[in-house]
This record gives structure tokens, C-alpha cells and sequence, in this order.
């Protein structure tokens, strides 16, 4: 995933990431290539199956999603099995070379299974892919295992990311933090620092599909969490990122209002988080402005269905029917989701609610209405108090 200097996406090392109007082109596009997969993870949102769909897109229907995914600006490209293992794609590997020579930015999250070889890793450098994301949802083999509902995963996964160290390709390690591993935080941080991992991306659990609400954390226990990350964030070896905790970004700036690194009424993401959250440790850049569902981000999926995210699982068109572009920029649920003043209940009057907005998948699977406020906040907005 490396920068791209064609006017599109994001700045090089050292510039200012442009801001990307996310009404007319996302900063992020994930695909999920295959919903094949040999784990059964508590948390799976798809409900991974054993053998792959044989709705899933074709190669020459792949090809041209790419096409149309750089068209859009050239935003990220995520190849994933979402709810699956993508390396049981058999045109994984041509699908990523004919990306990465386009010019686009492209990373790939695998299921650790006996499906990634050490083989598969050097054919994937080869190719141009610059980073590999695993996930270790617990520091032992009995908090991850039981996660990934598969004995024997935990080492497994080690023994993937010994062979990604010696290929010496960046690492990532995605961790979904919920009731299982909330009292091991602290252990998964000398984890992904042993790993070397580049940087370490926190998932807040989304009880949808297999994912129950009684494994997600409290508000004050989401609260504590973004507290810690960001302090965490001063002095890791890594860098961090999160997914579906979008309140993260309010507590960011509201720490550093208090360490007077922000004026607190200017409450404007370009100006402010961007600063210390536009680059990575490997000279990858963020998204200039918040990324939410539908918001700078959509997902498309094994069959062509285009969403929001894979975590709020409302169709706004198929590219079989129509283009990409047209269901990001035109389907009322994308629309609906890029208008954080309708948002309802205390999100729709907060003061943050442009630089957070709170995880409308989470807010949909809790009350079936992505627009109501996010339920595991603990904020009382301004106007309200």
C-alpha cells in the first residue's frame, strides 16, 4: 500500500494528505473476494461458509471492479475474504498484480490457515504487496483459539508472521477487542510488539452475524479502552489505527485540548488529529478527513453487492447492475450516511458528530436504524448538558 502520485488517494511522505470529497469518491474500498474460509470465528460477520460461493464474482468481473475502483480517485483497495479466506481465490494473485500495476494501493488480510504458505508471502511481494494483516484476538492460545473458534489458529499464526519477518514485509495485526480479551490488553501490546509489527489495528466489536451484543464492551469500558490506546499511541513501536470506534477520534482531540496541543473549540479533523495521524510508520498515509460507513468507505462483496461496510449489511446496489461510482454517489443509504446533521438523537446535535459520528454498523445492529445515535458512547454533547 504504498503513496501514489497521480493527483488522486493521498499526498506524498512529508505533504499534507488532499482532502477527498467523500460524497463523490471514497478514501477506502474493501472486496471481499471470497467468503470461503476453514475458521469459524465467534465474531464473523458473514457467517463464513466451506467452499466458496459459485455466485462470486469472475475473474473478468473482478478486473473490471478494479477498473472501476480507480476510476473513483484511486482510493485503497483491501483484498479480504470479509467473512472469508481470500487466499482460496485461485486468481488472488493475478487479481493483486493487475492493481498494483495500475498504480493503486493495495494490501490483502488473510485468514492464518494451512492456505498461506510461505510460498504464497514471496509470490505476494513479488507482485508489489507491501503489507500483510493477521489477526491475534488474545496474547495465548486459549483467548485466541477459542475466538477463532479453531484449536491450534494461535500458533498457527505465529508461524505465519515468523515467515512474513524473515520475507522482512510490514506486518499488521488486527485485533477485535471485546469481553474476551478486554482484561489482556496490556499483554496484546508486548504481542504485537514482539511480532514487530508495523502497526496494530483495533476493531470495536459489531454484534452482527455470529458476533453477540453480550461480548461487546460497556460505554465506560469503550471510554477507558480510547483513553489507554491514546496514550499507548504516544510511545508504541507501532502505529494504531481503529475500525467501528469512531468515538476514538473525539477523545483524541478532546486529550489534546487538555494538553493544549488543540484549541477545544475548534473541533475541525483536517486541522487538528490529521497532524499526528496522517502518516504510519512505514510511510503509509491516512484518511484526511474521518472515514465512516458509507463515508469514504464502501465495501462490495463476494457477489458483487455493494454496502456501506461489511459490518452494516444494507445493499445499496450490485455492480452486475450498475456501476460502482453510481451506488456509492446515488444509493439513499450511502447518502443518508453522509449527512451526519440528520443523524438522530444525541449523535445528530453533537458537537463532534463530523469528526466522529459514532459507527453507524454498530448503531444498525443494535437498533435497526443506522441514523440513531451510537449505543456505546458515554458523551453528553454540549447542547444537551
Amino acid at each position: 500500500m504504498q503513496g501514489h502520485q497521480n493527483g488522486h488517494g493521498v499526498a506524498g511522505k512529508g505533504m499534507h494528505p488532499r482532502v477527498i470529497d467523500y460524497n463523490v469518491n471514497p478514501f477506502i474500498v474493501i472486496w471481499e473476494v471470497t467468503r470461503a474460509c476453514q475458521l469459524k470465528c465467534v465474531h464473523c460477520r458473514a457467517d463464513a461458509q466451506t467452499n466458496p460461493d459459485p455466485r462470486e464474482l469472475n475473474h473478468l468481473e473482478g478486473l473490471d471492479l478494479i477498473d472501476q475502483i480507480y476510476d473513483m480517485g484511486n482510493p485503497m483497495l483491501v483484498i479480504t475474504g470479509g467473512g472469508g479466506d481470500c487466499m482460496l481465490r485461485e486468481d488472488l494473485f493475478e487479481l493483486a498484480d493487475y492493481a498494483v500495476k495500475k498504480g493503486m494501493r493495495v494490501s490483502m488480510t488473510p485468514s492464518a490457515t494451512p492456505s498461506v504458505t510461505k510460498e504464497k508471502m514471496v509470490r505476494a511481494k513479488k507482485v508489489g504487496l507491501s503489507r500483510w494483516g493477521f489477526s491475534i484476538d488474545g496474547p495465548t492460545r486459549a483467548i485466541h483459539d477459542h475466538f477463532r473458534g479453531t484449536p491450534g489458529a494461535f500458533d498457527l499464526t505465529l508461524e505465519k508472521i515468523k515467515y512474513l519477518n524473515e520475507l522482512n514485509m510490514p506486518l499488521q495485526i488486527n485485533t477485535v477487542i471485546s469481553r474476551y480479551n478486554y482484561d489482556h490488553l496490556e499483554e496484546m501490546v508486548k504481542l504485537v510488539t514482539d511480532m514487530k509489527a508495523v502497526m496494530w489495528y483495533f476493531f470495536l466489536l459489531v454484534p452482527t452475524g455470529r458476533g453477540q451484543l453480550d461480548a461487546c464492551l460497556t460505554p465506560a469500558e469503550h471510554e477507558k479502552v480510547f483513553r489507554w490506546l491514546y496514550e499507548l499511541s504516544k510511545t508504541a513501536p507501532f502505529d494504531i489505527k481503529t475500525t467501528a470506534a469512531q468515538h476514538y477520534r473525539r477523545v483524541v482531540f478532546q486529550q489534546k485540548a487538555r494538553e493544549n496541543i488543540v484549541d477545544k473549540h475548534e473541533i475541525r479533523y483536517e486541522d487538528t488529529l490529521t497532524k499526528d495521524m496522517a502518516s504510519s510508520t512505514d510511510g503509509l498515509k491516512r484518511a484526511p478527513k474521518g472515514v465512516n460507513d458509507g463515508n469514504g468507505f464502501a465495501f462490495v462483496s463476494h457477489t458483487g453487492d455493494v454496502m456501506p461496510s461489511g459490518l452494516l449489511p444494507i445493499v445499496g446496489g450490485n455492480i452486475r447492475e450498475q456501476p460502482l461510482a453510481e451506488i456509492y454517489r446515488k444509493a439513499k443509504v450511502f447518502k443518508d450516511l453522509r449527512q451526519p446533521d440528520n443523524y438522530k438523537g444525541k449523535c445528530g446535535v453533537c458537537e463532534f458528530r463530523k469528526v466522529c459520528g459514532g459507527s453507524r454498523s454498530r448503531t444498525y445492529a443494535v437498533t435497526g436504524d443506522y441514523m440513531e445515535s451510537e449505543p456505546f458512547c458515554v458523551y453528553i454533547p454540549e447542547v444537551m448538558r
